[in-house]
């Protein structure tokens, strides 16, 4: 071989001896090719030593998959989709495919996306938000490409994977409640969203099962993001009496809400506790420190893949990742009034 020549199917085929067939029919492990087991060690031995790599376009037009998953998500700036990508991009790696990403915060700026992908240039798809239900659904559905709702579900889509909203939720309130705290506010996320919605309900239910009959007073929505924390915990803190403690649906709103109660003169967790879902490595750095419930985002990003490559397009798909969830202790809770 010539230094810097592309190593091609032929010059495999002369090095072990066999017909180029025979190559590509064993990389393919093909259950119909019938060889001896010492002809198919030799071929994979001419491969690696070789250092042959297949033409992935050839491929693609022979086998029409593009060996390519793409996912969706609202917004490049919330960084727990980042942790979803890490875990779909490692099973996709798995599978010696490829992850596109895309990213729009407003529904309609999904759809030059998913026309793009949907017209055979993926071989399944994660759509983690930030889509009209209605359109979308109907053009994947007619597309036959296998397709997942990640992390979030509507009434009218039978394909989804969601995490224990509602139990990160009573994770939360319970440790709130474990140190004495009855006054619990919660910083909602945003009107619609299907996630918001059920760690809403999972503070509620926890509540009640508290003995504390939720207080709509102390429900304020933010939108997933610093700034949404910091004011909708401004508004919050200027409603009387105060809270005692917050449970916020989102980390990164909790990071707002942080800043507020420092602009308010609100010292943390000596007159208030903040309790945030998610947990991100910034989280140990922030002042104080950020307590969470620690969500499963890498396992759920690669669950999603696992399902594209492993169900029918026409299939139904509900399942919850359960596990594992962990409330990682941090300075930003105590008991009421420890100072």
């Amino acid at each position: 071989m010539k230094p810097g020549k592309r190593v091609t199917l032929a010059d495999v085929a002369a090095h072990a001896g066999v017909d180029r067939s025979v190559i590509s029919r064993v990389m393919n492990s093909d259950p119909g090719l019938n060889i001896r087991p010492e002809t198919r060690e030799r071929v994979l031995a001419s491969v690696k030593t070789l250092g042959y790599r297949p033409n992935a376009a050839a491929r693609t037009l022979r086998t029409r998959q593009s060996r390519t998953f793409g996912l969706f998500i609202p917004d490049y700036a919330n960084p727990v989709y980042a942790e979803i990508i890490k875990g779909a991009e490692a099973a996709a790696a798995e599978r010696e495919c490829v992850l596109v990403t895309g990213s729009g915060r407003v529904a309609d700026s999904a759809k030059p996306y998913l026309d793009l992908l949907a017209d055979g240039r993926v071989d399944g798809l994660l759509l983690a938000g930030g889509v009209k239900a209605s359109a979308t659904l109907s053009a994947l559905r007619e597309s036959r490409m296998p397709w997942l709702l990640l992390n979030w579900s509507m009434t009218d889509a039978t394909r989804h994977i969601v995490l224990d909203d509602e139990g990160a939720a009573a994770m939360a309130v319970e440790h709130l409640v474990s140190l004495g705290h009855r006054r619990i506010a919660h910083l909602a996320g945003p009107d619609g969203s299907d996630t918001a919605s059920r760690r809403a309900s999972g503070y509620r239910a926890a509540m009640r099962l508290h003995g504390q009959a939720p207080d709509p007073a102390l429900v304020v929505r933010a939108d997933y993001t610093a700034d949404g924390g910091f004011h909708a915990m401004t508004e919050l803190l200027g409603r009387t009496p105060r809270p005692t403690a917050v449970f916020v649906a989102n980390v990164a709103s909790a990071i707002g809400a942080l800043r507020a109660a420092y602009r308010c003169g609100v010292r943390v967790p000596a007159e208030l506790s903040i309790v945030a879902v998610h947990d991100l490595p910034l989280a140990e750095y922030l002042v104080p420190a950020l307590t969470t419930v620690r969500m499963p985002l890498e396992e759920l990003g690669r669950r999603g893949v696992e399902k594209l490559t492993t169900t029918d397009p026409d299939t139904p798909v509900a399942e919850t990742v359960d596990g594992p969830m962990e409330l990682v202790l941090r300075e930003s809770t105590a008991p009421p009034g420890e100072s």
